[in-house]
Parts: structure tokens; C-alpha cells; sequence
């Protein structure tokens, strides 16, 4: 994991991806491609939908 936040213009799916893992909403699995919704992370999606 990169220690700084990509830029959106540069790449905006990394910058997703570190915004998402940095502010603790997901994380990744053991599965390969596949992310964990912590629980504050899917109160926010429930909540959204």
C-alpha cells in the first residue's frame, strides 16, 4: 500500500482504492481481488443506497 494518496487526475481507480483503505471503510481480503466492508464502511453504503 502506497503511503500517500494518488492523484484522481492520475489514476482515478487507485485513488479510490487508497481513499477507501485509508479511511478505514474496507480492507482487502485473503481472497486475490476481493475487499472486506468494515462495519462503519457498510453503514455508509446501506445508508447510500
Amino acid at each position: 500500500m502506497s503511503k500517500e494518496i494518488t492523484s484522481r487526475a492520475q489514476d482515478y481507480s487507485q485513488w479510490y482504492n487508497d481513499l477507501i483503505l485509508k479511511s478505514g471503510l474496507a480492507d482487502y481480503s485473503a481472497v486475490r481481488g476481493c475487499m472486506v466492508i468494515k462495519p462503519y464502511g457498510f453503514a455508509l453504503w446501506e445508508n447510500m443506497r
